[in-house]
Protein backbone atom coordinates (compact mmCIF):
# COMPACT_ATOMS: atom_id res chain seq x y z
CA UNK A 1 0.00 0.00 0.00
CA UNK A 2 1.35 3.41 -0.95
CA UNK A 3 2.07 5.64 2.03
CA UNK A 4 1.92 9.41 2.17
CA UNK A 5 5.19 11.31 2.63
CA UNK A 6 3.99 12.65 5.99
CA UNK A 7 3.77 9.05 7.22
CA UNK A 8 7.31 8.23 6.21
CA UNK A 9 9.35 11.03 7.80
CA UNK A 10 8.75 12.51 11.29
CA UNK A 11 9.90 16.01 10.26
CA UNK A 12 7.45 16.07 7.36
CA UNK A 13 4.71 14.77 9.66
CA UNK A 14 5.28 17.55 12.23
CA UNK A 15 5.38 20.17 9.48
CA UNK A 16 2.08 18.85 8.12
CA UNK A 17 0.50 19.13 11.58
CA UNK A 18 1.57 22.78 11.87
CA UNK A 19 0.15 23.44 8.41
CA UNK A 20 -3.21 21.87 9.27
CA UNK A 21 -3.42 23.84 12.51
CA UNK A 22 -2.75 27.05 10.64
CA UNK A 23 -5.42 26.19 8.03
CA UNK A 24 -7.96 25.60 10.83
CA UNK A 25 -7.25 29.00 12.40
CA UNK A 26 -7.55 30.72 9.02
CA UNK A 27 -10.79 28.88 8.22
CA UNK A 28 -12.38 29.82 11.55
CA UNK A 29 -11.37 33.45 11.16
CA UNK A 30 -12.66 33.70 7.59
CA UNK A 31 -16.08 32.19 8.40
CA UNK A 32 -16.57 34.33 11.50
CA UNK A 33 -18.41 31.65 13.41
CA UNK A 34 -20.00 32.49 16.73
CA UNK A 35 -18.27 30.21 19.19
CA UNK A 36 -19.62 29.59 22.67
CA UNK A 37 -17.34 31.27 25.20
CA UNK A 38 -19.43 32.51 28.14
CA UNK A 39 -19.68 30.48 31.30
CA UNK A 40 -22.04 30.72 34.24
CA UNK A 41 -21.70 29.47 37.81
CA UNK A 42 -25.48 29.31 38.03
CA UNK A 43 -26.83 25.96 36.82
CA UNK A 44 -29.68 26.00 34.30
CA UNK A 45 -33.00 24.48 35.36
CA UNK A 46 -33.71 21.58 33.00
CA UNK A 47 -31.55 18.45 32.65
CA UNK A 48 -31.29 17.07 29.10
CA UNK A 49 -28.77 14.26 29.66
CA UNK A 50 -26.44 12.97 32.37
CA UNK A 51 -23.63 10.49 31.87
CA UNK A 52 -20.54 9.16 33.60
CA UNK A 53 -17.56 7.06 32.56
CA UNK A 54 -15.03 5.10 34.59
CA UNK A 55 -11.68 6.80 35.02
CA UNK A 56 -9.77 3.54 35.32
CA UNK A 57 -10.34 0.52 33.07
CA UNK A 58 -8.20 -2.41 32.06
CA UNK A 59 -6.89 -1.50 28.61
CA UNK A 60 -4.95 -4.47 27.31
CA UNK A 61 -1.37 -4.45 28.59
CA UNK A 62 -1.08 -0.67 28.75
CA UNK A 63 0.80 1.01 31.59
CA UNK A 64 -1.68 1.80 34.44
CA UNK A 65 0.28 4.98 35.21
CA UNK A 66 -0.93 6.44 31.93
CA UNK A 67 -4.48 6.28 33.27
CA UNK A 68 -3.42 8.19 36.38
CA UNK A 69 -1.81 10.75 34.10
CA UNK A 70 -5.04 10.91 32.10
CA UNK A 71 -6.96 11.76 35.25
CA UNK A 72 -4.52 14.58 35.95
CA UNK A 73 -5.09 15.86 32.41
CA UNK A 74 -8.87 15.70 32.81
CA UNK A 75 -8.60 17.75 36.01
CA UNK A 76 -7.00 20.51 33.95
CA UNK A 77 -9.34 20.28 30.95
CA UNK A 78 -12.74 19.93 32.62
CA UNK A 79 -12.76 23.38 34.30
CA UNK A 80 -12.21 25.03 30.89
CA UNK A 81 -15.63 23.72 29.79
CA UNK A 82 -17.58 23.42 33.05
CA UNK A 83 -20.47 25.91 33.14
CA UNK A 84 -20.16 26.83 29.47
CA UNK A 85 -23.33 28.26 27.90
CA UNK A 86 -24.19 27.43 24.28
CA UNK A 87 -26.61 30.13 23.24
CA UNK A 88 -28.85 30.12 20.13
CA UNK A 89 -26.72 30.27 16.98
CA UNK A 90 -23.49 29.46 18.80
CA UNK A 91 -21.06 26.61 18.10
CA UNK A 92 -19.16 24.64 20.73
CA UNK A 93 -15.56 23.79 19.87
CA UNK A 94 -13.66 21.37 22.10
CA UNK A 95 -10.26 22.82 21.32
CA UNK A 96 -11.27 26.47 21.44
CA UNK A 97 -12.38 25.83 25.01
CA UNK A 98 -9.64 23.48 26.19
CA UNK A 99 -6.74 25.04 24.32
CA UNK A 100 -3.57 23.18 23.38
CA UNK A 101 -2.60 20.51 25.91
CA UNK A 102 1.07 21.25 26.60
CA UNK A 103 3.52 20.38 29.34
CA UNK A 104 3.83 24.10 30.09
CA UNK A 105 0.16 24.12 31.07
CA UNK A 106 0.65 21.14 33.37
CA UNK A 107 -0.48 18.31 31.11
CA UNK A 108 1.12 14.89 31.58
CA UNK A 109 2.07 12.17 29.15
CA UNK A 110 -0.94 9.93 28.55
CA UNK A 111 -2.29 7.44 26.06
CA UNK A 112 -3.13 8.60 22.53
CA UNK A 113 -4.42 6.84 19.43
CA UNK A 114 -2.44 8.03 16.45
CA UNK A 115 -2.01 6.71 12.89
CA UNK A 116 -3.28 3.25 13.74
CA UNK A 117 -1.26 2.81 16.92
CA UNK A 118 -1.51 3.40 20.66
CA UNK A 119 1.23 5.89 21.59
CA UNK A 120 2.29 8.06 24.51
CA UNK A 121 1.86 11.80 24.24
CA UNK A 122 1.43 14.92 26.36
CA UNK A 123 -2.26 15.54 26.98
CA UNK A 124 -3.20 11.94 26.24
CA UNK A 125 -6.56 10.76 27.52
CA UNK A 126 -8.66 13.78 26.60
CA UNK A 127 -10.62 11.62 24.17
CA UNK A 128 -12.52 10.33 27.21
CA UNK A 129 -13.84 13.84 27.75
CA UNK A 130 -14.74 14.19 24.07
CA UNK A 131 -16.50 10.80 24.20
CA UNK A 132 -18.59 11.90 27.16
CA UNK A 133 -19.57 15.18 25.50
CA UNK A 134 -20.46 13.53 22.20
CA UNK A 135 -22.68 10.90 23.84
CA UNK A 136 -24.55 13.53 25.85
CA UNK A 137 -25.01 15.80 22.84
CA UNK A 138 -26.65 12.96 20.89
CA UNK A 139 -29.45 13.13 23.49
CA UNK A 140 -30.18 16.81 22.83
CA UNK A 141 -31.36 19.00 19.91
CA UNK A 142 -27.79 20.25 19.46
CA UNK A 143 -26.42 19.42 16.00
CA UNK A 144 -23.02 17.73 15.72
CA UNK A 145 -21.20 19.58 12.94
CA UNK A 146 -17.77 18.00 13.36
CA UNK A 147 -16.92 14.62 14.84
CA UNK A 148 -14.07 12.23 14.04
CA UNK A 149 -13.96 8.54 14.85
CA UNK A 150 -10.96 6.31 15.45
CA UNK A 151 -9.94 4.14 12.51
CA UNK A 152 -9.18 1.12 14.73
CA UNK A 153 -10.44 -0.63 17.86
CA UNK A 154 -7.43 -0.88 20.20
CA UNK A 155 -8.67 -2.70 23.30
CA UNK A 156 -11.16 -5.41 24.28
CA UNK A 157 -14.44 -4.37 25.91
CA UNK A 158 -13.67 -4.15 29.62
CA UNK A 159 -16.53 -2.49 31.52
CA UNK A 160 -17.71 -0.80 28.33
CA UNK A 161 -21.14 0.77 28.87
CA UNK A 162 -21.67 2.48 25.51
CA UNK A 163 -21.92 0.97 22.01
CA UNK A 164 -18.71 0.51 20.07
CA UNK A 165 -17.95 3.52 17.89
CA UNK A 166 -20.00 6.02 19.88
CA UNK A 167 -17.01 8.16 20.87
CA UNK A 168 -15.11 11.05 19.32
CA UNK A 169 -11.43 11.44 18.54
CA UNK A 170 -9.71 14.80 19.09
CA UNK A 171 -6.25 16.12 18.22
CA UNK A 172 -5.35 19.79 18.57
CA UNK A 173 -6.74 21.74 16.80
CA UNK A 174 -7.89 20.40 13.45
CA UNK A 175 -9.45 17.15 14.67
CA UNK A 176 -12.15 18.76 16.75
CA UNK A 177 -15.52 18.01 18.28
CA UNK A 178 -18.03 20.72 17.42
CA UNK A 179 -21.76 21.08 17.85
CA UNK A 180 -24.15 23.88 16.92
CA UNK A 181 -27.24 25.21 18.70
CA UNK A 182 -30.02 25.63 16.08
CA UNK A 183 -32.74 26.21 18.69
CA UNK A 184 -34.02 29.19 20.66
CA UNK A 185 -32.90 27.53 23.89
CA UNK A 186 -29.68 28.08 25.80
CA UNK A 187 -27.76 24.96 26.81
CA UNK A 188 -25.11 24.49 29.46
CA UNK A 189 -22.38 21.88 29.99
CA UNK A 190 -21.41 20.82 33.50
CA UNK A 191 -18.39 18.58 34.15
CA UNK A 192 -16.74 17.18 37.25
CA UNK A 193 -14.63 14.27 38.50
CA UNK A 194 -15.12 11.93 41.43
CA UNK A 195 -12.64 9.35 42.66
CA UNK A 196 -14.01 6.77 40.20
CA UNK A 197 -15.80 8.63 37.40
CA UNK A 198 -15.78 11.47 34.92
CA UNK A 199 -19.28 12.94 35.12
CA UNK A 200 -21.21 15.36 32.95
CA UNK A 201 -24.60 16.95 32.40
CA UNK A 202 -26.13 19.01 29.61
CA UNK A 203 -28.87 21.34 30.78
CA UNK A 204 -31.19 23.89 29.16
CA UNK A 205 -33.01 27.03 30.27
CA UNK A 206 -36.35 25.61 29.08
CA UNK A 207 -37.60 22.05 28.72
CA UNK A 208 -36.90 20.54 25.29
CA UNK A 209 -39.93 19.22 23.35
CA UNK A 210 -38.23 15.90 22.56
CA UNK A 211 -36.25 13.16 24.27
CA UNK A 212 -33.78 10.87 22.52
CA UNK A 213 -32.87 7.19 22.62
CA UNK A 214 -29.50 6.21 21.15
CA UNK A 215 -28.75 2.55 20.48
CA UNK A 216 -26.73 0.06 18.45
CA UNK A 217 -27.74 -2.18 15.55
CA UNK A 218 -26.01 -4.82 13.43
CA UNK A 219 -22.93 -5.27 15.58
CA UNK A 220 -20.53 -7.96 14.38
CA UNK A 221 -16.90 -8.99 14.04
CA UNK A 222 -15.57 -10.16 10.68
CA UNK A 223 -12.33 -11.26 9.09
CA UNK A 224 -11.03 -10.07 5.73
CA UNK A 225 -7.57 -10.45 4.16
CA UNK A 226 -6.14 -11.94 7.36
CA UNK A 227 -7.27 -8.99 9.46
CA UNK A 228 -10.08 -8.70 12.00
CA UNK A 229 -12.66 -5.95 11.81
CA UNK A 230 -15.61 -4.74 13.84
CA UNK A 231 -18.68 -2.94 12.55
CA UNK A 232 -21.99 -1.63 13.78
CA UNK A 233 -24.52 1.16 13.34
CA UNK A 234 -25.49 3.85 15.85
CA UNK A 235 -29.15 4.88 15.63
CA UNK A 236 -31.25 7.52 17.34
CA UNK A 237 -34.97 7.72 18.05
CA UNK A 238 -36.64 11.09 18.58
CA UNK A 239 -39.54 10.87 21.03
CA UNK A 240 -42.24 13.46 21.69
CA UNK A 241 -41.88 14.36 25.36
CA UNK A 242 -45.59 15.15 25.79
CA UNK A 243 -47.08 12.02 24.19
CA UNK A 244 -44.22 9.54 24.43
CA UNK A 245 -44.63 8.72 20.72
CA UNK A 246 -41.65 8.08 18.47
CA UNK A 247 -41.67 10.72 15.74
CA UNK A 248 -38.40 9.98 13.93
CA UNK A 249 -35.57 7.46 13.66
CA UNK A 250 -32.19 8.04 12.05
CA UNK A 251 -28.87 6.27 11.62
CA UNK A 252 -26.18 8.55 13.03
CA UNK A 253 -23.09 6.68 11.93
CA UNK A 254 -21.95 3.35 10.51
CA UNK A 255 -18.66 2.18 12.01
CA UNK A 256 -16.05 -0.08 10.47
CA UNK A 257 -12.67 -0.43 12.16
CA UNK A 258 -9.73 -2.79 12.32
CA UNK A 259 -9.49 -4.77 15.57
CA UNK A 260 -6.06 -4.73 17.22
CA UNK A 261 -6.61 -7.50 19.78
CA UNK A 262 -7.31 -11.22 19.70
CA UNK A 263 -10.86 -12.43 19.07
CA UNK A 264 -12.26 -15.77 20.19
CA UNK A 265 -13.79 -17.01 16.95
CA UNK A 266 -14.95 -20.25 18.61
CA UNK A 267 -17.90 -18.35 20.09
CA UNK A 268 -21.13 -18.27 18.13
CA UNK A 269 -21.09 -14.48 18.39
CA UNK A 270 -17.41 -13.67 18.88
CA UNK A 271 -16.47 -10.80 21.14
CA UNK A 272 -13.16 -9.53 22.53
CA UNK A 273 -13.17 -11.09 25.98
CA UNK A 274 -16.36 -13.14 26.24
CA UNK A 275 -18.96 -14.83 24.06
CA UNK A 276 -21.17 -11.77 23.95
CA UNK A 277 -21.08 -8.36 22.34
CA UNK A 278 -21.04 -5.16 24.33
Amino acid sequence: MRRRLSELHPVVYKTRIKQKRLFRRIDDASKRKRFAKNRSEQTLDHTCKKHQSLLRRKLGNSDPQLQENKIANLKIACPTIDGLLIKPGETFSFWRQVGEATAERGYCEGMQLSRGEVVRGVGGGLCQLANLLYWMVLHTPLEVVERHHHSFDPFPDENRTLPFGSGAGVFYNYIDLRFFNPTELTFQVKLWLTEQHLKGTILSDKETPFTYHVFERNHRFLRENNKNYRENEIWREVIDRRTGNKIAEEMIVKNFAEVKYEIDWSCEHPAPSACEAS
